[in-house]
């Protein structure tokens, strides 16, 4: 894990405030993390861009709130989860809500060891006792019998009734962050009782300056032209998205830095783009709407001096 300094180097890049700097520096030396879940403390690969969406979520976190991530595809909500748990200093405990998902996984079952029947504790039940941030992935596929965990646990009352074991109070540090895409196969609307009990964040959608800023952060040798084409694609392919003329399954910011990172070993970048995006849908209407655009964006002629200096 990296020390305060590094952390508020990060925050005085994005812009943050010297006294809400200050303030989660105060959070950092309050709550210490337990030995035994050090290791949930990760360093991100590429922290969160955005000054004023990381500053709504930071103030919220620091007044005791819990948060909801609303927002489309490749906005960065599962990254900002990540950045708010290394800038707090705080294990992570991520929650997958899916369709088997229900209270005995979130909170715990019995389990038969050293030959007597103990609770093996779920992800909520640790991130309570441990002070962690829990993050709720796609909280709107969560079943009635996952909700009704949530409820007591997000509100003022900050406990959960263990059946047949003690009640646990939430140590002070314990923050929960739930994510969502709307819209998606699966997932429904959350009830008015549920998202009162949260301050809820809608994720900004990715613009040319974020998407140059990212792609240097992971490329510092690309060439000027090369991130404005590759930029500007994705932002093409967004913004089909959103009128509804193809699907977000393309919309891959990882597809796409994971394609860039090809052309090194010499992958013809349009080849790069294929993999990363384009691949992502398999219907044959939709790949030649994405491979005419990609043809404007990105050269068939480019190769690998093209994109990178040197």
């Amino acid at each position: 894990m990296l020390n305060d300094a590094h952390i508020q180097s990060y925050l005085q890049e994005q812009g943050l405030s010297p006294d809400l700097i200050v303030q989660v520096t105060d959070f950092r030396q309050q709550y210490e993390v337990d030995p035994a879940v050090t290791e949930r403390v990760a360093v991100p690969t590429m922290p969160f861009y955005g000054k004023e969406t990381l500053e709504m979520a930071i103030t919220a976190i620091l007044q005791g709130e819990n948060l909801l991530l609303s927002g489309g595809k490749a906005t960065g909500k599962n990254v900002l989860c990540e950045t708010l748990s290394w800038i707090f200093g705080r294990p992570a405990y991520d929650i997958s809500f899916h369709v088997n998902t229900d209270s005995a996984s979130l909170i715990g079952t019995d389990t038969f060891k050293d030959n007597e029947v103990q609770l093996r504790k779920g992800p909520i039940y640790q991130c309570a006792e441990f002070g962690g941030f829990g993050i709720l992935d796609e909280i709107n596929m969560a079943k009635n019998d996952a909700l009704s965990v949530l409820h007591a646990t997000l509100d003022h009352r900050r406990r959960i009734d263990v059946p047949g074991y003690s009640r646990i109070t939430l140590h002070p540090a314990t923050r929960f962050i739930g994510t969502m895409n709307q819209g998606y196969a699966g997932t429904r609307e959350l009830n008015e009782a549920l998202v009162s009990r949260f301050l809820v964040v809608d994720m900004p959608p990715l613009d040319v300056e974020t998407l140059i800023f990212l792609l240097k952060k992971h490329f510092p040798d690309m060439k000027q032209t090369a991130l404005e084409q590759f930029s500007g694609l994705f932002l093409d392919f967004q913004k089909k998205a959103s009128n509804g003329e193809i699907s977000t399954k393309p919309l891959d910011l990882r597809g796409m830095i994971a394609g860039i990172r090809t052309i090194r070993s010499g992958l013809p970048p349009v080849n790069a783009i294929r993999m990363g995006l384009i691949n992502k849908s398999f219907d044959q209407f939709e790949k030649e709407i994405l491979e005419d655009s990609a043809n404007t964006r990105i050269p068939k002629t480019w190769t690998k001096n093209d994109v990178f200096e040197g």
